[in-house]
């Protein structure tokens, strides 16, 4: 009969544990090693974030019959060639210019217009040809040195329907030279660098499969 009250008494206090275990869990809760710490108990607690919060939501844009959203025209040109050839990129167009800019003023100084004709436009084509007619009956020759690139930078674009346009500002260390037919300097100074700044415009028309941009238009910065 003791044996059975001793044993009754354990387990009513194994149940009585039980419940206040389970009392003080939900008073305290449970450590998951994910819990918010605070060094400074004055510092609010940070702002729980959810997934939606990097979720941006994007104004509605309607279009019209034409499919030109409202926000188009008031677009840059830039973004316009962009939008109408994605593979245009400023960055990889800067480097060609760089590089036909180098090839167009050598060919230039050594009268090659076999050169320049696959990277002009007809009509620069034609006022290129012409001067360097003129300097070889002239019986003079040019030389160009071009010794740095201080700066190529896209400072215009334009877009009309299909044609864009791409003004690039070069500022460049030249050595330029205009010798005679006797070999004397008719103009320039070999032993004088000087700093050139030329305006060049690419045209291309975006809707053809021909890649290439074509040199049309060439001129220095009004003073």
């Amino acid at each position: 009969m003791g044996d059975g009250i001793a044993f009754f008494d354990i387990i009513l206090f194994a149940l009585l544990a039980g419940f206040l275990f389970f009392r003080l869990r939900n008073v305290l809760g449970k450590r998951t090693g994910h819990e918010e710490r605070h060094t400074d108990p004055f510092s609010p607690a940070p702002e729980r974030s959810s997934k939606s919060d990097n979720v941006i939501q994007l104004p509605d844009r309607e279009r019209d019959q034409q499919g030109v959203t409202q926000d188009d025209a008031e677009l840059s040109d830039l973004m316009r060639v962009k939008m109408a050839d994605p593979s245009f990129d400023e960055i990889e167009f800067l480097k060609g210019a760089r590089t036909a800019f180098e090839w167009i003023v050598e060919a230039f100084a050594k009268g090659d217009l076999d050169g320049l004709r696959p990277l002009l436009g007809e009509d620069l084509m034609g006022a290129f040809s012409g001067a360097v007619e003129a300097r070889e009956q002239a019986g003079e020759s040019q030389e160009t040195t071009i010794s740095s690139f201080r700066s190529a930078l896209i400072s215009e674009v334009k877009l009309t329907g299909s044609v864009a346009r791409v003004t690039v500002e070069f500022i460049t260390d030249q050595v330029k030279v205009t010798r005679g037919a006797d070999g004397s300097v008719v103009d320039g100074d070999p032993d004088r660098i000087e700093t050139v700044t030329d305006l060049w415009t690419f045209e291309r028309d975006i809707s053809s499969r021909d890649p290439n941009w074509h040199l049309v238009a060439t001129r220095v910065p009004e003073e």
